[in-house]
């Protein structure tokens, strides 16, 4: 928030000096506008900050005033109006008003982000690219054109071979690059890690060609507005679309790259890969479908879910309840949970089969609860921005956001290293 504390103090110190001396001094005021944007171009040069989207609306804004300060000091007319104190009250709250918008995005998306080193041995390269289904006509698009997918794989900067692929699917609104930290940390131990933008299910995604591609707002409304207390029965039929439409993406991605990684034409991104030895993970609605592509698909060997109900083994809706399968889970699998489901998870019906399995005997099956923190704390949103965090989980964390992710990456890796390279060992238990 540094920035809009700035440029209310300028425009308070502008207020003081036209109380002071009582009268407008439009050709002082346009002059210091000027120059106050002057400094900020130069910052971006240097770069003191440095330019992305956040800056957008601000530059819009300190350009108008600018070329506006310009256009009346060569006028040269005007240069003193008549002291109105309440004029003065009234144009230095919409001034400060003003300035909150424009600097919205600063605020809400701070510049300077933390970042979670990666502990393992290997530097970490990242690829990006976008894979078109033929076998798929977009369902969210009048246009008879196939689905793309967009994918964003962190991997080992090495000639070694041998490595353990892992999927991962974004939450309910997210984004591919929800979890980057974790990636990195995996690809820092020897696992390729790729993340799929699932169109029109992300918020945003841009192909190679850098064609953006937002959220779809009916899907976007139906995330919002769904609640099985309301209507389970439209629940349902919300769960069954969603997770077709995940797994088909998750199980298209993953036969794409198996198919390169045997192909000897293909790069050495592709050839490090062992495909033999594939995991899935996802967060939320993301982490329901690994589950249920971790169930139908036996290429799949481990699955991490980050506080994701089991809605792929929904089977039907009776007597207003949801029938789950009674089908034994076939994967080892780590259900991680925060403070937002933990303690009602018997109270959610989306979560009932999650909370049987707290109770199961079976070995394969670990559940880990990370107090102190929300829903998104379970992201590197979290780190991006923690304002919207706080708000949208409602609720203020109480356990550093870097903690939480450092465990989360360091469970993933101990529980891969475990059940895909057969290393270690592995226990969802910490010191909570």
């Amino acid at each position: 928030m540094t920035i809009f504390h700035i440029v209310s103090i300028i425009e308070l110190c502008l207020f003081i000096i036209y109380c002071k001396s009582k009268s407008f001094k439009r050709t002082f005021t346009l002059k210091v506008r000027v120059v106050v944007f002057l400094v900020y171009l130069l910052f971006l040069f240097l770069p003191i900050l440095t330019w992305s989207f956040r800056y957008y609306a601000l530059t819009v804004y300190g350009l108008f005033l600018a070329l506006h300060a310009i256009i009346k000091v060569s006028s040269k007319k005007n240069k003193v109006e008549n002291y109105s104190l309440k004029l003065n009250i009234i144009r230095l709250i919409m001034m400060i008003i003003i300035s909150f918008f424009v600097t919205l995005p600063l605020i809400l998306f701070p510049q300077n982000v933390p970042t979670i080193d990666a502990t393992g041995q290997y530097k970490v390269n990242i690829e990006m690219m976008t894979l078109t289904d033929t076998n798929r006509i977009e369902e969210f698009t009048d246009k008879n054109e196939y689905r793309t997918l967009n994918v964003q794989c962190h991997y080992p900067d090495t000639m070694e071979y041998g490595f353990p692929l892992v999927i991962f699917s974004h939450g309910g609104l997210g984004v591919k690059s929800s979890n980057e930290s974790l990636y990195n940390e995996l690809a820092s131990h020897g696992y390729v890690v790729c993340s799929i933008d699932h169109t029109y299910h992300s918020f945003f995604t841009k192909n190679d060609n850098n064609k953006v591609t937002l959220v779809s707002w009916s899907y976007a409304q139906e995330i919002l507005l769904e609640n099985p207390n309301k209507d389970i029965n439209q629940s349902f039929e919300y769960y069954q679309k969603w997770m077709d439409l995940r797994i088909k993406d998750m199980q298209f991605v993953l036969d794409v790259i198996v198919d390169k990684s045997s192909s000897k034409a293909n790069s050495d991104f592709f050839k490090m890969i062992d495909a033999s030895k594939i995991g899935v993970m996802g967060h939320s609605l993301g982490g329901s479908a690994a589950l249920k592509i971790g169930r139908l698909n036996e290429q799949v060997q481990a699955v991490i879910a980050l506080e994701s109900p089991l809605m792929g083994d929904i089977v039907e809706v009776k007597n207003d309840q949801f029938v789950f399968t009674e089908t034994p889970y076939p994967r080892p699998v780590l259900h991680v949970y925060s403070d937002s489901s933990w303690d009602i998870l018997s109270k959610r019906v989306q979560y009932q089969a999650n909370y049987e399995l707290l109770t199961s005997t079976d070995e394969q099956i670990h559940h880990m609860y990370i107090s102190g923190t929300g829903h998104l704390g379970l992201t590197d949103f979290s780190l991006t921005s923690p304002l919207l965090t706080r708000v949208l989980d409602n609720k203020k964390p109480t356990r550093d956001a870097i903690e939480t992710l450092s465990i989360i990456n360091q469970k993933s890796l101990a529980f891969f290293d475990f059940y895909l390279k057969q290393k270690g060992e592995f226990s969802s238990k910490y010191d909570n």
